[in-house]
């Protein structure tokens, strides 16, 4: 590294290191698809079956097997995770006092 080079620690959010928009939901939509790219590997589906398992043409499924969040908003992400049989469950709350801006998180819960 160059002496001249500095180092900053992130934030715990890629997206709002880099100064990205709404950096909050553009973490969700990446985690959500992740899960779904995951899920796909697990059941060790081909692009082919997995387009027509989700509806959606084979080009769309490499999308999103690279990781191409603009392809994708969050409502047909949801759709996908159905189309894979999970659920997806919304949750809102107020913030905590320790908090000082509320947030927007995905949870992924894995089940046996």
């Amino acid at each position: 590294m160059n002496s001249n080079e500095k180092v900053h620690r992130g934030n715990g959010n890629v997206f709002s290191d880099i100064g990205a928009a709404h950096p909050d939901r553009v973490l969700v939509r990446a985690q959500v698809m992740s899960r779904i790219a995951e899920i796909l590997k697990e059941r060790g589906l081909t692009q082919k079956k997995a387009a027509a398992l989700l509806g959606i043409p084979q080009s769309k499924v490499s999308c999103l097997m690279n990781g191409k969040l603009s392809m994708f908003s969050l409502d047909h992400l949801f759709e996908l995770l159905n189309a894979l049989d999970s659920d997806v469950a919304i949750i809102i709350k107020p913030k905590t006092e320790q908090e000082k801006t509320a947030t927007t998180q995905v949870w992924l819960t894995a089940f046996a």
